[in-house]
């Protein structure tokens, strides 16, 4: 188990999110930038949609980024980056029993301008969404690059800058957050550990 995952499951535990600001190395982010590339040559990204069911629909005024899901990886990167996460998961479910049973992962491109507003990642639509987390592949940010996270905490807000490397996670029901415009197109992985869906007999 990696030290990080430890002090992820803790604060998880304690105030419901964390940043570890060196999650994964400059080559490891390069190659995953690199695959990132790939995809988007080979068509695979899409403006994303909110809602779910009938109201899923594309919303450019509430959320304006492309994604690609990650479902098989296509590279070593890929793959040890899903071997990462699974190690991630276990470790959660054996420190604070959750019950976390898959992973969602997609890639998330915001082109110069694009946002996301303030919203929560779990909904009753969406229940199974337990913990999200959020791996930023931008290299070279700077302060007045924009695109920060924001996350709603009791504390107040936090402000987190899309770094290469940077890891954020935190409970899926308990914090709303925001994407702010970037001067720069801003990538990053992005996704959810969710639980088994409940059978209809027993919701």
């Amino acid at each position: 188990m990696a030290a990080g995952d430890a002090a992820v499951a803790a604060a998880l535990a304690g105030p419901g999110w964390a940043v570890v600001p060196a999650y994964l190395p400059a080559l490891e982010v390069a190659a995953l930038v690199a695959a990132q590339q790939a995809r988007e040559l080979a068509g695979e990204f899409r403006p994303a949609a909110v809602g779910a069911g009938q109201s899923r629909a594309l919303r450019p005024e509430i959320r304006s980024d492309r994604i690609a899901w990650l479902q098989d990886a296509q590279c070593p990167a890929e793959a040890a980056l899903l071997a990462r996460l699974e190690a991630l998961r276990v470790t959660l479910n054996r420190r604070l029993l959750l019950g976390l049973d898959e992973l969602e992962c997609q890639y998330a491109v915001y082109d110069p301008g694009a946002g996301y507003a303030r919203h929560l990642d779990r909904s009753p639509r969406g229940a199974e969404r337990v913990v999200s987390w959020v791996l930023y592949l931008n290299v070279g940010w700077q302060p007045g690059d924009g695109g920060e996270l924001v996350l709603s905490t009791p504390a107040g807000e936090h402000r987190v800058e899309p770094r290469a490397g940077v890891l954020v996670t935190f409970l899926s029901a308990e914090l709303a957050h925001e994407v702010r415009p970037a001067a720069r197109p801003r990538l990053s992985l992005a996704g959810w550990f969710r639980r088994r869906p409940l059978p209809a007999t027993v919701r």
